[in-house]
C-alpha cells in the first residue's frame, strides 16, 4: 500500500486528528516500554569513532568526528541528562550536529528538543515528522502522545534515501515493519547498519499497527536490509545485542513463515483470538518468549493492508483493540 494511501486509511480509522498543539516534550505522555532513570550507560565501541550507548533498554549509535557527533536515536526524555553525559565522555566528542530519528516513538525522540533547540539537524522520514506533529492515542491501551514542540520536530525529512557529506547513507524502510516511518542509517567505513525497532534484537517485536507497522512489513524490511548487508556487516537494533547477517536471515525465515500462517487464518475468516489459539509461532516460542500479545498485534496489523475497505478495518479495530 502506498504511503499516502496508508496514512489516509490510518487517519480515517482515527476519526480525524486534533490540530497541532505546542508544549514541552515532557507533555508527550505515555511510552512503549516502562522507563526508569538508569544508573549508568552501557558503551560498546564498534570502531574508533563509532559507539553503541545503551541507556535503559535502548541503543543509541554515536559517531564522533572533528565536526562533532552524529546520533542515531536519542532514547527517552527522562534519560537525556545521563545520555548526554555519556556522549560527552566519548573519545573526540564534540557538539551534536545531527540526530536521526528511526521512527516517532518517545524512546527514539527524547533528545529532540534539547538538540533541536541547540541548532542540531534532526533527520527523519516525512511520516515520522507527521506523527510527531499530531496527537496519537493507541487504541489497545489508551496511551496518549501529544505533538512535540516545533524545535523538537525533524528539521530535515526525506521520502526515499539520502547521503551526508561524510558518506553516511540513510534510507526509508518502505515496507513499514514497526511504523510507517522506519529508516536505516548505514556507516560504510565501519560497515555498520543502524535499524531502530524495524529489527528486534530481543524477543518478539512490538508492532505499532496504529501508525502503520505490520507483520508483512517486518518480512519486507528484513529482505531490504539483507540486500544492504554482507557477512561482515554489524546490525544495531533499537534494543538488544548487535546482530549479524545470519541473525537477519533467521528472522526473515521465521517471520515469513508466521506471516504466511496468519494470512491463511485471516483469509479463512478467523479473528485475533482464534489466531492466538492456532499457535502460529509454536516452534519459535522457546527462543522468543510468550507469543500471545505479538500474535494478536501481528494479526490485527494485517487489516489495514489486506482489507479493501477502511471502514471495515476501523470496525474491526474498535471491536478487538
Amino acid at each position: 500500500m502506498p504511503s499516502r494511501t496508508r496514512r489516509r486509511f490510518l487517519h480515517a480509522a482515527m476519526g480525524g486528528v486534533a490540530g497541532m498543539c505546542f508544549g514541552s516534550a515532557a507533555l508527550r505522555v505515555g511510552t512503549t516500554r516502562a522507563q526508569a532513570e538508569p544508573e549508568a550507560v552501557g558503551a560498546r565501541s564498534l570502531s574508533d569513532d563509532l559507539h553503541v550507548l545503551t541507556v535503559g533498554q535502548v541503543n543509541v549509535v554515536a559517531s564522533t568526528a572533528p565536526e562533532g557527533v552524529l546520533l542515531v536515536d536519542g532514547a527517552s526524555a527522562d534519560t537525556a541528562d545521563v545520555l548526554l553525559g555519556a556522549i560527552a565522555e566519548l573519545p573526540a566528542a564534540g557538539r551534536i550536529h545531527t540526530l536521526f530519528n528511526t521512527h516517532w516513538h518517545p524512546e527514539q525522540t527524547g533528545l529532540n528538543e534539547r538538540v533541536g533547540t541547540a541548532g542540531a539537524t534532526i533527520v527523519a522520514h516525512e511520516n515520522t515528522r507527521l506523527w510527531l506533529s499530531t496527537d496519537v492515542t493507541w487504541p489497545w491501551d489508551g496511551q496518549h502522545f501529544e505533538p512535540l514542540p516545533e524545535a523538537a520536530r525533524p528539521s530535515e525529512t526525506f521520502y526515499e534515501h539520502g547521503e551526508l557529506a561524510s558518506g553516511v547513507r540513510y534510507g526509508y524502510l518502505r515496507h513499514a515493519a514497526h511504523t510507517d516511518g522506519d529508516l536505516y542509517v548505514y556507516f560504510p567505513g565501519a560497515n555498520v547498519l543502524a535499524v531502530g525497532d524495524a529489527v528486534s534484537g530481543e524477543g518478539w517485536p512490538f508492532i505499532d499497527w496504529w501508525t502503520g507497522g505490520w507483520i508483512g512489513g517486518i518480512v519486507g524490511g528484513l529482505e531490504l536490509l539483507l540486500s544492504l548487508t554482507d557477512s561482515e556487516t554489524r546490525i544495531v537494533p533499537a534494543r538488544g545485542p548487535v546482530l549479524g547477517r545470519g541473525d537477519l536471515e533467521r528472522q526473515y525465515e521465521m517471520y515469513n513463515a508466521i506471516y504466511a500462517r496468519l494470512s491463511r487464518l485471516l483469509n479463512g475468516g478467523m479473528g485475533p483470538d482464534e489466531a492466538v489459539a492456532a499457535r502460529p509461532t509454536e516452534e519459535f516460542d522457546a527462543e522468543m518468549g510468550p507469543p500471545d500479545a505479538f500474535v494478536k498485534q501481528a494479526f490485527m496489523s494485517l487489516w489495514p493492508y489486506l482489507s479493501p475497505d477502511a471502514a471495515i478495518g476501523r470496525r474491526k479495530w474498535q471491536q478487538f483493540a
